[in-house]
């Protein structure tokens, strides 16, 4: 072992002697100590026979609750009013002019508002008698697998800032995501596929692929999205007549040139993680398809889906798709639903949304719940913030909707260790702000990361003179939520 070390040492000493001062640095702050460890540690394969890599496996901090994280976006800030927080005070109040104070009051001098009922009754709905409104007709079914949590508050009523708050910790964008944390975290237990997988829209959320980027963790841990039309992944077949063996040899000889320029310049991250793509994306060409054929299901579990209804069609082949992933070992899916920003038309809007994800998500339930996959996969709904009880649009009518509240929002999970069958917290009686509970977003991505086995005051990373964490300060973990 020592003999292969020293050997180690001086092939690099004399490459040090072609690298310019700051690849120089680099080498001996990294390199060297990279070697050092590489030499003690015994290679680890994955499944297929490949060398691990940045994503192979890793013990995690703590025993996990969760193995895996589905995590349902509803982009544009749903209304908890609305769908899982009743408030029949508003009933009473329907069409009272609000009345601001402070700085609201500054901010809304130039127009009126109104307070709103919701369009729909709620009704009690499973043993835990969770509230749902109307609309919700399936998920009624599997209440008592949810944890609805009604304290969770965010800090920005802006769309763009609030969603990177919720993917990734930092409303100002360019830190990594939730994912990439986990996968960092964790690595993934399919090493021919992506450990972070994102199934959006046609148009991507607002602020883009930054809700799904690696930040300043390496490149190998950023979301993968997979297209919504078309094949989810451009060239994923190669040209006819490439057989996989040409591919192997041009690979290798490609392979070949990247090391030799990865070892006169060892600071470049991005090569590294390029070239480890080009691999995984050889290796994904013999697993995606098969994953991809969703029709292979049987009507039954296509027809829980909601597969084959023009309602549903979309959504449910994106829940059924992400199961499929789970089941191959990805550790970390998010999926989107968008279009919830509802100043106007509520009814018809969220009517229109809820009834496109209902079924779908009590499928994806049922199905992970029969198969025996709940309990190890963690699945996350929220929005990036809730709706006020007013209206600041127009007065009368069933045109009116909800304007942007980072005080009190909507959020539940399932599976992974959480306390299905309760509700945890509360918001006001006007459903205005959380009073219970009440939590920021950095504690419940610290919840999150502890069901995943994850602490994150140890999940860290060296990055602009300090160590990085996804809670950005510190969070803490919130007991109510856990079995």
């Amino acid at each position: 072992m020592k003999k292969k070390l020293l050997q180690e040492l001086q092939k690099n000493v004399a490459t040090a002697a072609s690298l310019n001062r700051r690849d120089f640095l680099y080498s001996m702050g990294a390199s060297l100590g990279s070697v050092a460890l590489a030499g003690l540690m015994p290679s680890k394969l994955s499944a297929s026979g490949t060398t691990a890599g940045p994503l192979s496996l890793k013990e995690p901090h703590l025993p996990p609750k969760a193995k895996n994280c589905i995590f349902l976006m509803m982009e544009g800030g749903l209304s908890h009013i609305d769908s899982f927080d009743p408030k029949p005070q508003l009933e009473n109040i329907h069409m009272e002019r609000f009345t601001a104070t402070g700085e609201k009051k500054a901010a809304m001098e130039t127009g009126l508002r109104y307070y709103v009922q919701s369009p729909w009754e709620s009704r009690q709905v499973g043993q835990s008698g969770a509230w749902m409104s109307e609309p919700w007709q399936h998920l009624a079914e599997v209440a008592d697998d949810i944890c609805f949590y009604r304290g969770c508050q965010a800090e920005s009523v802006n769309h763009p800032t609030a969603l990177f708050h919720m993917n990734t910790g930092n409303r100002f964008g360019g830190d990594p995501a939730l994912g990439s944390w986990v996968t960092y975290g964790l690595g993934t237990e399919n090493q021919d596929l992506p450990g972070f997988i994102v199934l959006p829209e046609l148009s991507y959320p607002q602020g883009g692929s930054p809700n799904w980027g690696n930040g300043f963790l390496p490149a190998h841990f950023q979301g993968t999205p997979l297209r919504p039309t078309g094949s989810p992944i451009l060239d994923l077949k190669p040209p006819q007549g490439i057989t996989p063996e040409l591919q192997r040899k041009n690979l290798n000889l490609l392979s070949r040139f990247n090391h030799n320029h990865l070892e006169e310049h060892p600071s470049h991250d991005e090569l590294r993680a390029r070239m480890a793509n080009y691999e995984l994306a050889f290796r994904m060409q013999m697993q995606v398809p098969g994953i991809l054929e969703i029709d292979q299901e049987s009507e039954n579990t296509k027809e829980l889906y909601g597969i084959g209804n023009d309602d549903t069609e979309v959504f449910g082949r994106k829940l059924l798709l992400a199961r499929r992933l789970v089941e191959k070992g990805v550790r970390f899916i998010q999926v989107y639903s968008s279009s919830w920003d509802s100043h106007d038309y509520l009814e018809r809007a969220h009517g229109s949304l809820i009834g496109s994800i209902d079924k779908p998500i009590a499928g994806l339930i049922k199905d992970l719940k029969q198969r025996g996959m709940l309990d190890d996969t963690l699945i996350v709904w929220c929005g990036e913030f809730g709706r006020t009880p007013d209206n600041g649009l127009r007065q009368g009518g069933t045109s009116y909707g909800r304007d942007h509240n980072a005080k009190a929002m909507a959020m539940w999970f399932a599976g992974g260790g959480v306390n299905g069958g309760h509700t945890i917290g509360a918001t006001d009686e006007i459903g205005n702000e959380a009073v219970d509970v009440v939590h920021p977003i950095r504690d419940v991505h610290v919840t999150l990361l502890h069901l995943l086995g994850l602490d994150d005051n140890r999940l860290t990373y060296f990055h602009g003179g300090r160590f990085k964490q996804l809670s950005q300060f510190g969070g803490k973990v919130i007991p109510e939520l856990i079995a």
